[in-house]
């Protein structure tokens, strides 16, 4: 495996670059076409949250008019972030996103925080409410006026879990094609329900301007209540920024990270609002408090006994975000291991698959774990939410640090200065208010990204270790070799 230096000269080289734009025989290979990119952008943005995320935003804004502002602004704030890490990732066209943004401008450490946080906590705990959610709506047709029974909905999800992992070790076309598939069934949905609203509005009558009348009576006077909506918006928006981390599998990444990334937020922004619209012309904010599942509450008022749909609907919503996550999850840790932080077997491919089968089977098993703690784990989201933004900021800080180090390097995408120093002063912001607000969960948030700090100084910086380590660590490399037939993917054969 090479160490950083020889990992970080290719960027300094277009000749390098440009081999690595065509591919080759070693490493992942590029199967990803821009279809395929719009699709895991949107796929991952576009899970639970637009089913659940009105009635958080609809609760902290007050009104209509500021929740639908909410929205707007918050896929423009994402599309900001967006734009930014599009030069970040034709500039340095390694996978990891803003891991290996992080590495090249600031070092291995701080990289390696991002890493854990991201890596051990974030995505697993991600995939598994995601498949919590799927279980859920698929229990609710079956059971539909009492609980499902103890335990089955945890079983639903594992099932789930099993299921994605499984086709993603198997092959990224088989995962590509999985994802294709349901962000179609997704928007879709999506698309129903707006047209179901246009009509509503076309018809002209009166209960379904209800909601729009006097658009902003009740909207929340205290800022800190407002911009917790603003939080809400911004997780129903997450997932923007994973194609980065799978930027070396991306056919021609300089023309189609661009296209995907405008064209994916773009289109979610715009299905998100018109969402919300329809979703008033049929539900009064009352009772889109009073529900927590508004596209279920929308399907029984307006398809009667076709509104079973719905639920199949979010279902196929959620399959295709959990498989967005441990599909840019595994590449993640395949990432880490290249850069020499994580153990050596996560960097390694199957030859025939050209999947890397440790990664995501470690990122299935972590997600099954997080099942045990599945009544902890919307806690735990929350208690990182401070790490993730500060791993954000940190990436746009990069993109100041590779414009003064590396000034006439080729981009092709060059960000207007004024965008990232707007999302940066965001990010910020969006680290700080919790601070103010509830400083009790930020503290749980900084101790949980700095839980890393041991785990580096006593696996990566200790080099001296006992010579029974390195020995029992490679027999565990040579067992995994065998077991799943794979290779290190940076090392010819």
């Amino acid at each position: 495996m090479g160490s950083r230096k020889e990992q970080a000269e290719p960027l300094n080289q277009p000749e390098a670059g440009a081999h690595d734009e065509e591919g080759g025989d070693k490493g992942l290979e590029k199967t990803m076409t821009l279809f395929n990119g719009v699709s895991i952008i949107v796929g991952c943005i576009i899970g639970s949250g637009i089913f659940i995320s009105p009635t958080g935003i609809q609760a902290q804004a007050g009104s209509v008019g500021l929740s639908l502002i909410v929205w707007v602004l918050s896929g423009v704030f994402a599309a900001i972030g967006a734009y930014c890490y599009a030069e970040l990732g034709t500039l340095i066209r390694k996978s990891g996103g803003d891991y290996a943004y992080i590495m090249e401008a600031f070092g291995p450490f701080w990289a390696f925080i991002r890493l854990w946080i991201e890596s051990i906590v974030v995505r697993p705990c991600t995939a598994t409410i995601v498949a919590l959610t799927f279980a859920l709506y698929m229990l609710k047709p079956v059971f539909p006026d009492c609980d499902p029974p103890p335990g089955s909905t945890e079983l639903l999800a594992a099932i789930l879990l099993i299921l994605l992992t499984a086709i993603n070790c198997w092959s990224v076309k088989l995962a590509t094609k999985v994802q294709d598939f349901f962000f179609v069934a997704k928007v879709l949905a999506l698309i129903l329900i707006i047209c179901t609203g246009l009509w509503h509005l076309l018809s002209g009558r009166p209960q379904y301007w209800d909601s729009f009348e006097n658009i902003f009576e009740n909207t929340a006077k205290d800022f800190k209540t407002a911009s917790l909506a603003f939080y809400s918006g911004l997780f129903a928006y997450q997932g923007w920024n994973y194609l980065n981390f799978i930027v070396e599998e991306l056919q021609n990444p300089k023309r189609n990270l661009p296209w995907a990334i405008a064209i994916s937020c773009s289109l979610c922004t715009v299905i998100y609002t018109l969402t919300n619209i329809a979703l008033y012309t049929s539900i009064s904010p009352d009772e889109m408090l009073a529900s927590p599942a508004v596209a279920v509450l929308f399907a029984e008022k307006n398809y009667g006994y076709f509104a079973i749909c719905m639920p199949f609907f979010v279902a196929c919503s959620t399959i295709g975000s959990a498989n967005g996550v441990i599909l840019t999850s595994s590449r993640l840790f395949y990432c880490g291991a290249r850069e020499g932080q994580m153990p050596e077997v996560l960097t390694m491919v199957n030859k025939q698959t050209k999947t890397p089968i440790p990664a995501v089977l470690l990122t299935g098993l972590l997600s099954l774990f997080y099942l045990l703690l599945s009544n902890n784990i919307y806690s735990l989201i929350n208690y990182i939410q401070v790490s993730y933004w500060l791993a954000i900021g940190g990436a746009i800080a990069a993109l100041f640090y590779f414009r003064r180090t590396m000034p006439d390097a080729p981009r092709a995408v060059k960000v207007p200065l004024v965008f990232p120093i707007i999302f940066f002063i965001g990010c910020m912001a969006l680290v700080f208010v919790p601070v103010i607000g509830a400083p009790k969960d930020t503290a749980i948030g900084l101790l949980i990204m700095l839980s890393g700090v041991p785990v580096y100084l006593l696996f990566i910086a200790w080099k001296g270790k006992p010579k029974f380590i390195a020995s029992f660590t490679k027999s565990i490399t040579l067992f995994t070799q065998k077991l799943f037939m794979v290779v290190d993917a940076t090392k010819e054969e």
